[in-house]
């Protein structure tokens, strides 16, 4: 090995060392600006093709499909209506539950003026009881309702999934969950059908929690996995796409009757 330290004793060699040591750093410097001008990276911005050589296509119809998926549009004919647990003797305890209750009333009744189907879940009947008739304008139509009972928190049962599996039901992609308890199966539910590739739409005033936090933080959850937020009356509008729809005056009758309700969730909105 290398004594430097003897080295550096002797007459005249501390400067022949230090003007080595220098040299040393020049040639590697050099040699390292050599190296960069002879290899010029690609800029990250240069275009591999030119734009005027790209071949131009029209969009199929899947394709055209997909996109309008992927933006949140609403048809009747693709949608569904998940009516979440929301149940009689556990409604009570739910924050603005007032308000959940007339939004899943206006929400069947737009689904039955256009022909959408409505699935509904009950947590443990036996516990939390039937579901509230106030969910529907008619005692009948809740009669009419299929209901499933369960005990997962996600409303997609074997039960439910081999009921969506169904002739009249398979073309249903996009789903507009509404009931209790936002943070818990409806959350779930809503992470269900976002996994097995399906649109969902969270009708935010017609979803809630026992706590203001729990329902604040699970919006938040959902939006971020990949659902639409959305409101009932927005939903309804989207469906319809247009004042010439055929159903255009009853849904609006809905509307007029749900604006005289109070919606509590618009005391959130202002602040």
């Amino acid at each position: 090995s290398c004594n430097l330290g003897a080295a550096s004793t002797g007459p005249g060699h501390g400067n022949k060392l230090t003007t080595s040591f220098g040299m040393l750093h020049i040639v590697r410097f050099s040699l390292f600006i050599l190296l960069c001008i002879r290899i010029k990276p690609a800029s990250p911005f240069a275009a591999t093709t030119s734009p005027a050589k790209r071949p131009t296509t029209s969009m199929s119809s899947s394709a055209l499909s997909a996109a309008a998926r992927h933006v949140g549009k609403l048809s009747p004919a693709t949608s569904c209506l998940l009516l979440c647990d929301i149940q009689e003797r556990f409604s009570p305890l739910i924050y603005k539950t007032d308000t959940v209750v007339s939004t899943a009333q206006f929400l069947t009744s737009v689904g039955k003026a256009l022909d959408i189907p409505i699935v509904a879940t009950q947590q443990y009947t036996k516990a939390f009881g039937p579901t509230v008739p106030g969910c529907f304008v008619d005692v009948a139509d809740l009669e009419s309702t299929p209901i499933f009972e369960k005990k997962l928190f996600s409303m997609m049962t074997p039960e439910v999934l081999d009921h969506l599996a169904q002739p009249n039901m398979k073309d249903r992609a996009s789903f507009l969950l509404f009931g209790i308890e936002a943070h818990v199966c409806v959350q779930q539910t809503c992470l269900d059908l976002l996994e097995m590739g399906h649109d969902v739409h969270v009708i935010v005033d017609g979803v809630s929690s026992q706590q203001p936090i729990d329902r604040e933080v699970a919006l938040q959850r959902m939006a971020g996995a990949g659902a639409y937020l959305t409101t009932a009356q927005s939903a309804a509008f989207v469906l319809m796409k247009t004042a010439e729809h055929s159903n255009f005056k009853a849904v609006s009758k809905l509307v007029i009757e749900h604006m005289k309700k109070t919606n509590e969730f618009n005391e959130i909105a202002r602040k």
